[in-house]
């Protein structure tokens, strides 16, 4: 018997299924409009959902991802500490309770001179530890040990090389283990080892990745490090330590644990005698906090609230699309009364009325999210080739298994939940008697003021996206407007040398240096040239105490960090850095042991009200025993964080100093050469730029090679991202809340034509029965415009973190966005209403 049963409402839905197919495809308008709605709004969300998902949701690639940390540290005061150092990492690896792993890395670049020309390579250095923390293993070869790590260990230097790699470099060459390689390492003043032998021990599998390191590691380096040696203590902060959590333990337990073991290294690691004027209250003094968080947390910072934010944008857009979908889903019901009725006259039952009606749009719902899908796909791949290229994970993201379940989900509540809105509302008031005599009646008033709320909401939702997009065009045009502190970047080119061997002799390798300048200098075109050890807006940075004269620092307290740079003469002219007072470095200042600096103005207004003041005091690093140098010019604030963030404190030194940070000579290896020409970024120009250089030294390897207008649009990046997706988002429900307007008169003009040509055979003029429908339309966009006017406002302060220099009540953005939505609204009804005043009496009484 339940088999039978069972058989029957099989057979049962079969036809159900046949019928809804064939009602659709003699509808194909319909058909056609309700699946692109759908789809639309599924592939827009499924698209921005693959992103939120696989940035935020999904498990890192390592094994029990969750119990992966990141340690940072901070400082109670204003010293400028992120990173990790290997004295710190050692106390925490000898003395903690609550790690199974913990190791350091770094990463940055390594020049390889292997059988032909240099070749800089991206690499990675990682103590041991890191890879054991994170369960990362070769697919070839072995990985480090212990020894590998050792400072004693003898030999040629293990390295591990991708699998990318493996194949560009030696085409896959399965005898490429065990192959010695020669590696030049980027070491420090005073440290710089040799040039060593490296040989390949491993291979990574081809799915690797480090992290979000971009772009991903070539080589990947054991680090050897002394941790008792001289130097290590106070300042070595450019490691990145990141650990694995011990089974059971909390990130809460971890960070006491560490904290604990970080005030017994203040109190008892041996401090360096190279750091005169360090004593043990300075480094006390310094108030350090160990910082633990999730991994995951850490990599993905603080574009989550930029994700949700998106994420709920396309919500919005969704809500529109089902919002049409429900009324074209009444529309079609009511279209189908008379055969609605006629069959529950025969006898059919309110609950079959009702499972058919659902069929159909268990139909529709399929179509548009297999439509909704190849959109999704589509459009995931013009995401992620517009996305920032710091991202976080931006390499994994994909339509994941889960993203197509919640696709398959979202479709399925959404054809339920609308179509079995119109199911409901339609098979439980079918009046047969009545709805057979009225022929060519008017909607009920109950089924126009459902239609009309779905419109109101319609609107409300496209003012508030429309808001959302009108805030970021304000952002991005106060992020524009904005000084970076360099002029017409385009034409600035700049490419960056590599001279890991620079301190055997500095003075040399200098000639060398202003030698390709002069060269690169002559270059047709080129107005400015000169070079400097980073760039504005490139994330490289370095901080050190700076103390300036007459200031008075308390004993055992560490002056304030500054970030500092080295440049050579006419490195501000060829950047379109104006120099606001005094004048700029000369070769001669830095032949003479490099006593002088140049300031920002914001670090020259703490020397004196007027930053003129500030030229000729004088300043210093924090060790007694570096020199004073004066202060010879001050250049005007430059964004180097990028243009959202305030330019900060910089001192400039020359290209070659001496006596500083308690080494003889400072100077830059890897100087980044900047040239002004209009001729910038063209292939003859760089050409023409590397020949030059080789010319002097056919050794260095050339790499950056970029404009700055390339930085400075990166800058921007990630706000054009936003601004992009909210515009698109915007556009996307302001058509269909027009569309959704548009349906609604529309519809009432159809089903009151018989009126309308009544009213107008008895003198109605077209004028007043046009303005009849398009107050209609006009009204319900009002109510829709105040109602998303107050969702805008409840909801516009959760897009504070990814505004700039606008408030989130910002009231241009507000007037434009009401006066596109209301003339959109406007323009929708105006045309049904035209249509209506065009009525032909005389046809309509006799279509009658």
């Amino acid at each position: 018997m339940i088999l039978m049963n069972t058989i029957g409402f099989v057979d049962s839905i079969g036809r159900d299924l046949r019928y809804a197919m064939r009602g659709l495809l003699r509808r194909p308008t319909f058909t056609f409009a309700a699946v692109l709605t759908l789809a639309l709004g599924l592939g827009a969300t499924t698209a921005i959902f693959s992103v939120v998902y696989s940035v935020l949701i999904k498990p890192l690639p390592f094994p029990n991802a969750d119990e992966l940390v990141r340690i940072r540290h901070g400082t109670g005061n204003r010293a400028e500490l992120s990173g990790s150092e290997p004295s710190i990492f050692a106390a925490y690896r000898d003395g903690n309770r609550t790690l199974a792993a913990i190791g350091l890395w770094q990463d940055g670049a390594e020049t390889l001179v292997d059988n032909g020309e240099p070749e800089r390579v991206r690499a990675l250095r990682v103590t041991d530890g890191t890879l054991q923390a994170l369960g990362i293993r070769p697919a070839r070869g072995r990985s480090f040990t212990e020894n590998d790590h050792s400072a004693a260990a003898e030999g040629s230097a293990p390295v591990i090389i991708s699998h990318a790699f493996w194949q560009r470099r030696f085409g896959g060459d399965e005898a490429v283990l065990g192959r010695e390689i020669s590696i030049v390492a980027q070491g420090s003043p005073g440290a710089l080892p040799p040039l060593p032998v490296a040989q390949i021990v491993g291979i990574m599998p081809p799915d690797f990745r480090f992290l979000d390191m971009t772009p991903q590691p070539d080589v990947i380096l054991a680090v050897r490090l002394d941790p008792q040696a001289e130097g290590f203590i106070v300042g070595n902060f450019s490691y990145h330590a990141l650990a694995r959590l011990a089974p059971g333990v909390t990130v809460e337990d971890a960070r006491a644990d560490l904290q604990r073991l970080l005030r017994n290294w203040q109190d008892t690691w041996p401090l360096p005698s190279w750091a005169v004027g360090v004593t043990r209250e300075t480094v006390t003094n310094l108030q350090m906090t160990s910082d633990v968080r999730p991994l995951k947390d850490d990599l993905v910072g603080g574009i989550a609230s930029t994700l949700w934010v998106l994420m709920g944008a396309i919500g919005g857009v969704l809500l529109v699309a089902c919002a049409n979908i429900a009324n074209l889903m009444l529309v079609r019901a009511d279209a189908r009364r008379p055969e609605l009725a006629m069959r529950a006259a025969l006898g059919a039952r309110p609950a079959r009325i009702a499972r058919e009606l659902l069929v159909e749009s268990l139909c529709l719902g399929a179509a548009g999210c297999a439509v909704g899908l190849a959109l999704a796909y589509a459009g995931l791949e013009l995401l992620v080739a517009i996305a920032p290229s710091n991202l976080p994970r931006l390499q994994e993201i994909a339509v994941h298994p889960p993203v197509l379940a919640f696709t398959i989900a979202v479709s399925l509540a959404t054809t339920l939940l609308f179509g079995s809105f119109a199911a409901l509302k339609t098979a439980l008031h079918i009046d047969a008697p009545a709805t057979v005599a009225a022929r060519g009646a008017s909607a009920s008033r109950d089924r126009n003021r459902t239609r009309s709320a779905l419109v109101v909401v319609q609107v409300a939702l496209a003012l508030v996206l429309v808001v959302s997009s009108a805030l970021m065009i304000r952002t991005f045009e106060a992020l524009r407007d904005v000084d970076p502190g360099f002029s017409d970047p385009a034409t600035v080119q700049t490419v960056r040398v590599w001279n890991p061997l620079f301190y055997a002799d500095t003075a040399r390798n200098l000639r060398a240096q202003r030698e390709m300048l002069t060269k690169l200098s002559s270059l047709p075109g080129v107005t400015a040239a000169g070079f400097a050890s980073t760039l504005p807006m490139e994330g490289q940075t370095s901080f050190a105490p700076i103390v300036f004269d007459g200031q008075t620092v308390p004993a055992g307290q560490m002056p304030t960090s500054r970030r500092h740079k080295q440049v050579s003469p006419g490195y501000f002219e060829a950047m379109g850095t104006r120099i606001i007072a005094g004048r700029d470095v000369t070769w001669d200042d830095i032949e003479t042991g490099g006593r002088v600096a140049l300031i920002s103005e914001d670090f020259a207004r703490e020397l004196a009200p007027d930053p003129a003041g500030a030229v000729g005091k004088r300043i210093k690093t924090f060790l007694e025993t570096d020199a004073w140098r004066e202060v010879i010019g001050v250049v005007q604030d430059v964004r180097e964080n990028g243009l959202n963030e305030a330019a900060p404190s910089v001192v400039y030194w020359p290209a070659r100093v001496e006596s500083m940070f308690g080494s003889a000579v400072i100077a830059t290896p890897y100087p980044a050469f900047v040239m002004r020409s209009e001729r910038a970024d063209t292939a003859t120009f760089l050409a023409e730029v590397r020949q030059a250089i080789r010319s002097v030294d056919a050794s260095l390897p050339i790499s950056n090679e970029r404009t700055m207008r390339d930085l400075y649009s990166g800058s921007l990046a990630r706000t054009s991202f936003v601004l992009v997706l909210l515009a698109i988002a915007g556009g996307m429900a302001l058509v269909l809340g027009v569309i959704g307007i548009y349906g609604v008169i529309a519809y009432v003009v159809s089903q009151r034509t018989r009126e309308i040509g009544i009213r107008a055979a008895l003198g109605a003029e077209p004028r007043q029965l046009k303005r009849t429908f398009l107050l209609h339309g006009l009204a319900l966009s009002l109510v829709g415009a105040g109602v998303g006017l107050v969702a805008a406002v409840a909801l516009g302060r959760l897009m504070s973190s990814v505004l700039f220099g606008v408030s989130p009540l910002d009231p241009i953005a507000y007037a434009v966005a009401i006066s596109v939505t209301v003339a959109a609204a406007a323009l929708a009804s105006y045309v049904p209403a035209r249509r209506a005043a065009m009525i032909d009496p005389i046809e309509t009484l006799r279509a009658e």
